[in-house]
């Protein structure tokens, strides 16, 4: 006790010693290592959305100090069925779609990073339309022709001057061995390659396409009369049904491109009739987006009814084409003064509501629309509900909505009264599902890197970037207090640290004066 007494004395001593310099430098130094913290760990919360010392603490100190992380069931299920329930939902929520819309390669995304030096597509979306590719344009039976497996090889290249270079090859080795005959059987999937990503322009890509055409509807109707019903002959029947699909709509999409979009609505309208059990492809949504620029808004309620339907999965065009149209009644002559003094009538009520139906399905839309937010080119995939469909969604039908008088200004006016209706939406949806929590990670696999990705609900500040921030501003207030005015600040320091150590020095006081001195020496002794 006596040493430690000394050692408190000592320490007093030595705090009263100290100049003012010791003091700028202490808080400076604090000042820069927490400001440093603080911008590691805004740093990582944008770009990971977590804090980093609270991720550190709970994956790798918790378990040092016994702490078990125990979740509680969903409710609903089972303990033992739970977690398995709600990874399944997770994964059917985070499942990308092919943007029905998506532009071409070489046409246009190719032409944007000619002028722009950025790529408007990353790996990742890159990726998934070659897997998309493999499994439209190839099967099983591949490997019995040469010239199918040249093309098979070409749709896994990464590289697209490996991939057109292939598909040249293969038009050039069939003429080569004289096989003419066989030119059209063979080189529907070459042509749609060269469509793809060769051709620079629309009415370049649209000549291949109506090669492709001619070659895969040779293609097709030797599948249908083939006789043999086996496995193979179904794969082989279902590919040149798909390149089929695929050629007839991507012309459709050239058409529409080239302003003739009566041609593009014709043959839409033939696709669907031909093949409605691809339903999955949605095609309905090109023929809606082609007939919103026709203004035939009577067609558009009739595509509507049939398939913004509660057993059909939703989508953004959906949603929001249906709350256009709603719009489009009221729009005109709404006004919100005039509203607010009279109240709103029914069919204002109902465009409300239909507005308030799309803002809970995605969210993001309307900042595009209202152009809050600049567009970019939309990806080939986009995942529902999140900020990738509105992009792809805003950056076709904006026109749209602008064609409309009054559509976007009642759109201003209303689109954030949704939000009022949902006070949580990771717990608790409306009209929908909740609002899924994995659409910002998939979104940013997605979208470029250079598009600010639109988060929803946006997500609190961790406990720590406020610690941190907190602690940075008090020190650099120390700092700057202490350089201009030392003296003051050290009367300060030695009154603060001698209020610290006041209770020490009066606990061991207290028992030097109550302890016998034989024992106080007996203890000092030992």
């Amino acid at each position: 006790w006596k040493i430690l007494f000394f050692k408190v004395v000592i320490l007093t001593v030595f705090l009263s010693t100290l100049t003012p310099k010791f003091y700028v430098a202490l808080t400076g130094t604090s000042s820069l290592i927490s400001g440093l913290i603080f911008i590691f760990e805004w740093w990582y919360f944008q770009k990971y959305g977590t804090s980093f010392i609270e991720q550190v603490s709970v994956s790798h100190l918790r378990p040092l100090i016994g702490g078990v992380e125990n979740s509680p069931p969903v409710p609903g299920f089972s303990a033992n069925n739970g977690e398995n329930e709600t990874n399944r939902q997770s994964l059917s929520e985070c499942k990308v779609w092919r943007n029905p819309l998506n532009l071409f390669r070489g046409a246009e995304y190719s032409r944007y990073t000619w002028v722009t030096g950025k790529e408007p597509l990353t790996y990742y979306d890159m990726n998934l339309s070659a897997q998309d590719h493999q499994t439209f344009f190839t099967c099983d039976t591949d490997s019995l022709r040469p010239s199918d497996t040249v093309m098979q090889k070409a749709w896994r290249e990464r590289n697209p001057q490996a991939r057109i270079k292939a598909a040249y090859q293969q038009i050039i080795f069939l003429a080569a061995t004289n096989l003419l005959f066989h030119l059209e059987h063979f080189c529907a999937t070459a042509y749609v390659l060269l469509a793809e990503e060769e051709a620079t322009t629309i009415i370049h890509a649209e000549k291949y396409f109506k090669q492709a055409l001619k070659a895969g509807e040779t293609v097709y109707r030797k599948s249908q009369h083939c006789h043999p019903q086996n496995s193979q002959h179904e794969a082989q029947l279902r590919r040149d049904t798909n390149v089929l699909v695929y050629v007839k709509r991507r012309l459709a999409m050239c058409a529409r491109k080239l302003g003739r979009i009566k041609e593009a609505v014709k043959m839409m309208r033939d696709l669907m009739k031909e093949f409605p059990l691809l339903s999955m492809l949605n095609i309905h949504e090109n023929l809606l987006e082609a007939l919103l620029e026709l203004q035939a808004y009577a067609d558009v309620q009739a595509v509507l009814a049939k398939y913004d339907d509660i057993s059909l999965p939703k989508s953004a065009a959906i949603c929001y084409t249906a709350a256009l149209l709603k719009a489009r009644a009221v729009s005109d002559r709404f006004s919100p003064e005039a509203a607010s003094r009279r109240g709103l009538s029914t069919a204002e009520i109902n465009a409300v509501e239909a507005i308030h139906r799309a803002v809970e399905f995605n969210p993001h839309v309307p900042k595009y629309l209202l152009e809050m937010k600049s567009l970019i080119l939309p990806p080939e995939h986009i995942l529902k509900r999140g900020d990738s469909e509105a992009v792809a969604y805003a950056f076709f039908h904006l026109q749209h909505w602008k064609r409309i008088e009054g559509a976007l200004n009642l759109l201003h006016c209303t689109w954030e009264g949704t939000f009022r209706m949902i006070p949580y939406p990771l717990e608790k949806g409306h009209l929908f599902y909740p609002y899924p929590s994995c659409t910002e990670t998939a979104d940013r696999e997605l979208l470029p890197t250079f598009h600010d990705v639109s988060v929803y609900p946006q997500k609190e500040l961790p406990f720590f970037i406020h610690f941190t921030a907190g602690l940075c501003s008090f020190s650099a207030m120390l700092a700057v207090l202490t350089h201009q005015f030392p003296e003051l600040m050290v009367i300060f320091a030695k009154a603060f640290f001698g209020m610290l150590l006041s209770p020490f020095n009066f606990i061991m006081e207290k028992i030097k004066r109550f302890m016998p001195s034989s024992l106080w020496h007996q203890l000092t002794q030992i």
